[in-house]
């Protein structure tokens, strides 16, 4: 699947932060659960299974009706229209000129510099004004008191927001925070006693299960669409976002807007969806309404959401790496590099290391631990369980605060599965390893038969075999007679480091 086809569904140019009508809209991503922003719960609704008939003698089909949450729940989920205000121009120069002649970019719509500039001299010229872009997207209302919950992508950079109720009411909108690493945005209109929905538990939602979006595709207000969810804990781009994955219809407008369980309770906010076409293709993501309510409590107390920061970079754990640590599963995430200076370096976390359990909960895929990260507070101590020298060991670790890098990001770089040996190497000289910022190592300078099956590339950087330091060629070679079935090799490739399994014979 390739996600670059990830589309923002809420017409909206991802430059301008709202979604322009007839396009496609952008992504957005996550951090943290547990839903603090409880709305006040209205009595529960809870969708009708109703028989229909069958055309054939087998009998009928139950499927589900929803028509109840609709009625109940449909006046809380509101349509957001945004203005935002772009500038036009030729080429984006600056109005202003050269020092020496202050009047040549007046005059000159093509910028000073251009071969033209010469014929504009002393002639009035003026840009074009800011032209307002329009755009919409969905919400939902959790505070009876006017506060409601959209993406980011949808309110982000708009000069002017609009609410429209199912009623035809309509309220300028206040932008309390947004957080585009998680796409989830807080708004509030001057309102009171007005309808909101029920935020349920998205932990609790199982695959398989029928779920209710309410939205605005393609300005088509309070539509309602359906579907399963067809699986949980899906990273894209974010890494801070579990999505829920379903097959409910999703389009341009249905951004921002909640997914509702069989219960009329809210479990997700529509997001995203994978298309080739930029329209519905069956495959539709939703955040969780625990990540949504737990960064929008921090935007309404603080304006910003602060999250964990381990300062590692993970990579998945394979079949070939699994059995080159010694691991009787392939599980958990592997730690390719150190942030030097970082928490986990201050604790004594290694390259190498594979992280098995996070405060005692396993953690089955790498792209859980970024996830589970995020969502805890800078300065709290959390207990990892590794796998080090084909033995578990517990390492606590105080977490830093997020800046601008990932918390435990998970190593773009791609390696093989298998293979065998088959490298011509030779030691680094010392301008090499300044070069490369390292100690010892070897550089690879062919690579055959299986190394290069399993991804190593000449130029490449051999700096650890199954964990041991390798500084020469009988370094490496014994390392391989020590092997069964695979060995982890572990590289350096420009400023990425990763563990690449290679089988041996």
């Amino acid at each position: 699947m390739n996600w670059s086809n990830l589309i923002r569904k809420p017409l909206i140019a991802v430059a301008l932060g709202a979604s322009l009508i007839g396009v496609p809209l952008g992504t957005f991503y996550v951090a943290g659960a547990a839903h603090a922003l409880t709305a006040p719960p209205p009595a529960a609704v809870t969708a009708q299974v109703s028989p229909s008939a069958s055309a054939s003698s087998v009998g009928s089909v139950v499927l589900p009706d929803f028509s109840s949450m609709v009625q109940k729940y449909g006046p809380a989920v509101v349509n957001i229209q945004v203005v935002t205000k772009v500038a036009k121009g030729f080429n984006g120069q600056s109005d202003q000129g050269d020092d020496d002649d202050s009047d040549s970019g007046q005059g000159n719509p093509f910028g000073p510099n251009s071969p033209f500039a010469p014929f504009f001299r002393g002639q009035p010229f003026q840009r074009p004004a800011p032209q307002p872009q329009h755009g919409e997207g969905s919400g939902f209302i959790i505070r009876p008191d006017g506060v409601i919950m959209t993406n980011a992508h949808v309110v982000n950079g708009a000069s002017e927001v609009t609410v429209r109720m199912t009623d035809r009411r309509e309220y300028t909108a206040k932008v309390i925070g947004v957080d585009t690493k998680s796409d989830i945005a807080v708004i509030k209109i001057n309102a009171k006693d007005l309808p909101t929905v029920k935020v349920g538990d998205s932990r609790a939602l199982k695959v398989g299960e029928w779920v209710l979006a309410i939205g605005a595709p393609f300005g088509f207000e309070n539509s309602a669409t359906a579907g399963i969810v067809s699986a949980k804990g899906r990273t894209l781009d974010s890494g801070y976002v579990p999505f829920i994955q379903t097959d409910v219809p999703i389009n341009p407008g249905n951004s921002g807007g909640p997914l509702f369980n069989m219960r009329g309770e809210v479990i997700g906010i529509n997001s995203q969806i994978y298309s080739r076409s930029g329209g519905y293709m069956g495959v539709s993501f939703s955040i969780p309404i625990d990540v949504a309510m737990q960064v929008g409590q921090q935007l309404q107390t603080s304006g910003h959401v602060t999250r964990g920061k381990l300062g590692v970079v993970i990579q998945n754990v394979s079949q070939g790496l699994a059995d080159s640590f010694g691991l009787p599963q392939p599980e958990g995430a592997l730690v390719s590099s150190v942030e030097k200076g970082g928490p986990a370096e201050h604790a004594g976390v290694e390259p190498g290391d594979v992280i098995l359990k996070l405060n005692g909960q396993p953690l089955k895929d790498s792209t859980e631990l970024p996830v589970q990260i995020a969502a805890i507070a800078p300065g709290t101590s959390v207990e990892l369980e590794v796998w080090r020298n084909h033995e578990p060991r517990t390492i606590n670790v105080k977490l830093g605060a997020l800046d601008d890098k990932r918390t435990a990001s998970a190593n773009s770089g791609e390696h093989g599965d298998s293979g065998k040996l088959g490298l011509a190497v030779r030691p680094l000289n010392p301008q090499e390893q300044e070069q490369s910022n390292v100690k010892g190592g070897l550089v690879v300078e062919r690579a055959s038969g299986p190394a290069a099956d399993a991804g190593i590339q000449p130029g490449d950087v051999v700096l650890a075999a199954n964990g041991a330091p390798v500084n020469n060629a009988d370094d490496l070679r014994g390392a391989v007679e020590k092997s069964k079935g695979h060995i982890a090799l572990l590289i350096q490739r420009g400023d990425t480091r990763l563990f690449v399994p290679v089988r041996v014979g």
